[in-house]
């Protein structure tokens, strides 16, 4: 992207992955979003276009709800909107200023979100349009992908904390990343161990209960992100039915990023810093 961007012309560049899917008026949407000259960045919703094709992509269908609608809640809070790579929109002054895509990490988006926000730049992220892209099929792919998620996220505070301590980026900020990192790194990694420990010693676990409000918010997030997909449809009680239980198997599917980040965790406690990349897979099977 960085030997490409001499050759592009505009003041957006916008970044899309091969099997992205956008609908005709994506740019009528969403380039009127830089009229705030301190937007620096938007990141539309991505959806998965193979959602119907099992329990693992169903489940990133409601995770990709949770995530913007969760990304909103920060926003309207003052915290930090993030870019998810395959359909975000970078003004080009605001890129230039922060030297480009970083490429010496994993998650040049992850990272590029906290160089803009270092720059006081903001980042909108929005429902509508969306960028729908083939979802991974199978618990090996999603397991590499969020591997890679992971590690590329705690490599950002890792690389940039001294910038955040210092509270470059303004203190409403600054809490915003510390609460996320509490909310989707520390606890699920402290979760893992405080569960096997109430197993053997037959006890509750000592975290039950923020990981119960952790859950609930999650759930409820998930159902309002769903609804809002849906905000153009007219709502039926077997409507509701069906994002109900949307959400109970999208709840269920995200269990699995309790183990990613334990595995994260220990695998990086322990290791230097690498930069390997695991090619996600497509078939070219989205409808």
């Amino acid at each position: 992207m960085n030997q490409v961007l001499p050759l592009t012309k505009g003041d957006i560049i916008a970044v899309f992955d091969a099997d992205a899917q956008v609908t005709p008026d994506l740019l009528q949407q969403v380039v009127p979003l830089f009229q705030r000259e301190n937007v620096g960045a938007v990141q539309v919703r991505k959806a998965i276009a193979n959602a119907k094709a099992n329990f693992w992509t169903k489940g990133q269908m409601s995770e990709m709800a949770l995530d913007t609608w969760f990304q909103q809640q920060r926003t309207a809070l003052g915290g930090i909107g993030e870019l998810r790579g395959n359909g975000q929109f970078v003004r080009r002054s605001a890129l230039e200023s922060c030297g480009g895509w970083n490429e010496e990490t994993i998650t040049d988006d992850l990272d590029l979100t906290i160089r803009l926000h270092l720059d006081n730049w903001d980042i909108e992220c929005v429902f509508h349009p969306a960028v729908q892209e083939e979802g991974v099929t199978n618990a090996i792919a999603l397991w590499h992908q969020r591997n890679r998620w992971a590690e590329g996220g705690y490599q950002r505070y890792l690389d940039y904390w001294d910038l955040i301590l210092k509270n470059r980026m303004g203190t409403r900020k600054s809490w915003d990343l510390l609460i996320f990192m509490l909310i989707m790194y520390i606890l699920p990694t402290a979760a893992v161990p405080d569960l096997l420990m109430a197993i053997a010693r037959h006890r509750p676990p000592i975290l039950s209960p923020i990981t119960g409000l952790s859950i609930s918010m999650s759930m409820l997030g998930m159902f309002t992100g769903l609804r809002r997909i849906r905000q153009d449809q007219k709502f039926q009680p077997s409507t509701y039915l069906t994002m109900l239980v949307q959400t109970l198997r999208g709840s269920l599917y995200m269990l699995h990023w309790l183990v990613v980040m334990s595995s994260t965790t220990a695998r990086m406690s322990v290791r230097p810093k690498r930069l390997k990349w695991v090619k996600t897979l497509h078939t070219g099977n989205g409808e």
